[in-house]
């Protein structure tokens, strides 16, 4: 019964698409405006900066619009390889809750405003977000790059194909390549129109596959957030020679959480052994867990709950020696200041959503044990209700002993190259 309301709900949408844009063709017209879509949070969103680079690079004239939510706009506001920003509260992405017919009339209002733009190119960068499919389709973009799937090939023009375990900063930089040499086709086409000539294919050659951390994550802070930083360490007592060590312990789901008495036993072993400084770092959702940490500990740390923002955090993790933390952004801003890391990873598979940059400077802890219920790690689900939670343990499993050992090698490491 489902699958027969999931193929009705295609028909119907499909059927609504050609009703209000006919069977558009893009032949000899070249590609000027491109839109880009992702909904996600800070860390998919920093994994799309090499894409956007390489984009811009190849297309330096083409007008890119980057349409996000409106949760991390600053991850794009400074990035140089965007010509405008558009934001949407993406259905499925708020923490609110929704109505169930709001999706559809958010769909409806951002097709029409998608449409009188007159975009060339559509890239929808999430692989499995049907909803941005049918969005573009139904604005009537004539070329809708994505990836293939049940609910989103009939709507592409250009469908690719997942790739098992591909790093998700590839799956961007994939769709980018496969715009980039349908942009030159359309170029060559437009050429040959203009002279008479019948247009022919533009053949590219394949893509090279990334090198891990080429291009790199792209997220600069400002000389004044660099600045705040120096103030505040200042004065907490913490010297601008002096290590430091951040600690990042909470995410976006719980089942990826470790225990907070487990940080503070890697915390005090750390300033004692390294003679480091910790700072705590989380939002202000975060701060029972980075309280509970400080009050378990015996040494003292800096909490810095609340009082940075996505530009002083990148500051302060740019001036770390090391970052600890589990599967979250402010991990992964780190890895984009450059900033060596350890980090924890439960149900989410590292390959696809792992540091990406030198992998020398990132240690990546898997847990060993698959959760009652889920047949292999990592099973690839974060949303356990709360009451399910004490079956899946796999991240609260891992052991102390093993963190601080790569942390400390990370140390040793940082002490040998300065």
């Amino acid at each position: 019964m489902r699958r027969l309301v999931r193929r009705l709900l295609l028909l119907l949408v499909l059927t609504v698409g050609l009703v209000r844009n006919g069977r558009q063709r893009a032949q000899g017209r070249e590609i000027r405006r491109i839109v880009l879509i992702r909904p996600d949070h800070l860390g998919d969103l920093l994994f799309t900066t090499p894409a956007l680079a390489e984009l811009r690079q190849a297309l330096p004239a083409t007008h890119i619009t980057y349409l996000i939510g409106p949760w991390f706009r600053e991850i794009v506001a400074r990035n140089p390889n965007v010509d405008e920003i558009q934001a949407c509260a993406f259905p499925g992405f708020r923490r609110e809750r929704q109505g169930a017919l709001e999706p559809y009339r958010l769909l409806w209002q951002m097709a029409d405003e998608l449409r009188r733009q007159r975009y060339d190119l559509a890239i929808v960068l999430r692989p499995d977000f049907w909803w941005g499919v049918w969005l573009v389709y139904l604005a009537g973009i004539p070329l809708r790059l994505g990836y293939a799937g049940e609910l989103q090939t009939p709507f592409l023009t250009s469908a690719l194909p997942m790739r098992d375990g591909e790093h998700a900063v590839v799956q961007n930089l994939r769709l980018v390549q496969a715009a980039i040499l349908l942009a030159e086709k359309k170029r060559g086409e437009s050429s040959m129109l203009a002279q008479g000539a019948p247009a022919l294919p533009v053949i590219g050659p394949e893509a090279a596959p990334a090198l891990q951390g080429e291009p790199p994550l792209e997220f600069v802070p400002t000389a004044e957030e660099r600045a705040w930083v120096r103030e505040r360490l200042a004065r907490a007592g913490i010297a601008d020679e002096d290590r430091l060590v951040v600690v990042h312990p909470g995410t976006g789901a719980p089942v990826k959480l470790w225990e907070t008495a487990s940080w503070a036993r890697v915390a005090d072993a750390l300033i004692r052994a390294h003679n480091v400084h910790v700072v705590l770092t989380g939002s202000e959702g975060e701060r029972g867990q980075v309280e509970a940490v400080c009050r378990q500990m015996t040494e003292r740390a800096l909490a810095l709950v609340g009082e940075t923002n996505l530009g002083t955090l990148a500051a302060l993790l740019a001036r770390a020696d090391l970052a600890l933390g589990v599967d979250n952004g402010p991990l992964h801003l780190a890895t984009a200041q450059g900033t060596p890391t350890v980090r924890l990873y439960g149900p989410t598979d590292a390959r696809v959503f792992g540091p990406w940059g030198d992998p020398t400077l990132h240690r990546v802890i898997q847990a060993k044990q698959p959760c009652a219920g889920c047949a292999a790690i990592p099973c690839g689900r974060i949303d356990w209700r709360p009451e399910e939670l004490p079956a899946h343990p796999c991240v609260r499993a891992v052991p102390v002993a093993e963190v601080l050992a790569a942390a400390e090698a990370m140390l040793a490491r940082q002490q040998v190259t300065k």
